[in-house]
């Protein structure tokens, strides 16, 4: 019988190198962080029109030299107030959930692992899991990865890393099974731990 699980963690915790060894033993890996930018892309003018009031007070220029969303600008405003986030997700995560539907619809034999930070925002995809592998790494390294990774500046990490403080204790809220691992060595010894989960 085929599975859905979720792989969860913090920023740079290794979640994508995760869904990545899960692929490689035939999983068929969701994104739901790029289902959130191709659902951002589709209401950009809803998202504009929502929030440049909230960004031109706070001197931020939530769209690109060519009128387009800047993603990294938006996450820039969203990140320093919780209500503001709670507004976007009110208008993508419909749309993420309809589309990791889709995709689960489509893929009813395979094994299934929704790669997402935060799922346990959508509960009826949530739902849907029989496990979160949730993935952890120390925050000294999460960091060093977060700022090679994703050249952006130390300020805005910190701002995302304190927005996630609380990410474990929210699944454990959703009382879906949580098998936590501790990416803070190779990625070998990743693809050992979970091996060893049976997965």
């Amino acid at each position: 019988m085929s599975k859905i699980i979720c792989v969860a963690g913090k920023m740079a915790a290794g979640k994508n190198t995760a869904c990545k060894l899960l692929e490689k033993r035939g999983w068929v890996s969701i994104d739901a962080d790029l289902l959130g930018h191709k659902a951002a892309a589709e209401n950009e003018e809803k998202i504009i029109a929502a929030f440049a009031p909230y960004a031109k007070a706070k001197a931020i220029d939530i769209t690109g030299t060519d009128g387009h969303l800047n993603r990294r600008a938006l996450g820039t405003l969203l990140f320093s107030d919780k209500k503001l986030l709670a507004e976007h997700e009110s208008i993508v995560y419909p749309a993420i959930e309809k589309a990791v539907r889709t995709v689960i619809e489509q893929n009813k034999s395979k094994n299934i692992v929704i790669n997402a930070a935060v799922l346990y925002k959508i509960p009826g995809l949530m739902r849907m899991c029989s496990l979160i592998i949730f993935i952890d790494a120390p925050p000294v390294l999460r960091l060093l990865r977060a700022g090679s990774r994703d050249k952006m500046k130390f300020a805005l990490i910190m701002r995302r890393f304190i927005a996630q403080k609380n990410m474990l204790s929210s699944y454990k809220l959703t009382g879906v099974p949580i098998l936590r691992i501790n990416n803070s060595s190779s990625v070998k010894k990743l693809e050992e731990k979970i091996l060893g989960a049976g997965l």
